[in-house]
């Protein structure tokens, strides 16, 4: 065995002294990132739960359907299907607690299929107001008795357990498309809105304010009501994306800001998160249906009258999807 120089051992102690200097700075590095991560991850935390905190409003004095009785949702495992009702609030400034709700949409969600589907219910559908003993628009069950009596009236209508309810004033969506990046859409026809050209068939990129046009126009639309409906479900679509993505958590504070001011909802922050960690694959594949009926005059007021049959085909394919 060969015996090594002094400098051939300096040589070596040098490198292992660099090595070791090398190593303490990438363990520094870690660390410092380490820390770093957990701050923002507490700082997202506190966020979070201070903003949901607003946004909660409880659903009280609910009909509990039958369907709910024999087993309640629980989204703890993210294996149960689902129901939120969507509703646009029709009133003044940023409050949703009262008003008409003026748009209506029931999102079904299920984790075993990862498919979520929404549903257009007509503002002027005339049905039982649960809670009033009357019949009526079912979007002023919601200006009689808030969240309550329009879950209540949208779970009579279709026979379906509805589980939550997200409220928010429709002036406000703007703000949410804008906090969410915008999103894009294909519009089905070509027409002017508030000084903005939609193009059909053309994918157009909407930031907040043209958003809001977008869906605003009614009169134009040889759909009339359905065909806004229709644009209402891509906006509400194209933010569920958005909202699943990653990159809406490097702009969460924006988002958080803008629903803590102008949605309520009865989610807990639990039941939020597990959502959003079991559910997101649902967001993946998202179908569209339209609550059809026909428009007609009663003592000088105009209603949507759905027959029963389409009721029915509703029914059954709501049950499906949330395997009742």
């Amino acid at each position: 065995m060969t015996k090594q120089t002094r400098s051939e051992r300096n040589h070596k102690s040098k490198n292992k002294t660099a090595g070791k200097i090398v190593l303490r700075i990438v363990l520094f590095f870690m660390l410092v990132l380490t820390a770093g991560g957990g701050y923002v991850a507490w700082q997202v935390w506190s966020d979070l739960q201070s903003t949901t905190d607003d946004m909660y409003e409880g659903a009280e004095d609910r009909q509990e359907h039958t369907a709910r009785k024999a087993k309640p949702v629980d989204v703890d495992q993210g294996e149960d299907p689902f129901t939120v009702l969507i509703m646009g609030i029709d009133n003044e400034g940023d409050s949703v607690e009262y008003g008409r709700s003026d748009t209506m949409m029931l999102v079904t969600v299920n984790p075993n299929t990862e498919k979520t589907s929404i549903l257009s219910i007509p503002r002027d559908t005339y049905t039982e107001i649960v809670g009033r003993g009357t019949k009526d628009k079912i979007n002023h069950a919601h200006a009689f008795g808030k969240a309550s009596m329009a879950m209540d009236s949208v779970q009579n209508l279709l026979d379906v357990p509805v589980d939550y309810y997200v409220s928010v004033n429709m002036d406000s969506m703007q703000q949410m498309v804008d906090a969410v990046g915008g999103i894009t859409v294909t519009p089905p026809l070509s027409f002017t809105q508030d000084e903005y050209q939609f193009t059909e068939g053309e994918p157009t990129h909407l930031e907040g304010e043209k958003a809001l046009a977008y869906i605003r126009m009614r009169k134009k639309d040889p759909e009339g009501d359905y065909g806004r409906q229709f644009r209402q479900r891509q906006i509400i679509e194209g933010a569920m994306k958005s909202l699943a993505s990653v990159d809406s958590i490097m702009n969460y504070r924006s988002i958080l800001g803008t629903l803590g001011d102008s949605m309520k909802t009865n989610m807990s922050f639990s039941e939020m998160q597990d959502l959003f960690t079991n559910y997101r694959g649902a967001a993946k594949d998202i179908e569209q249906y339209q609550l059809a009926g026909s428009g007609t005059m009663m003592d000088g007021v105009y209603y949507e009258v759905i027959p029963d049959e389409e009721i029915a085909r509703i029914q059954s394919q709501l049950k499906t999807e949330l395997e009742l």
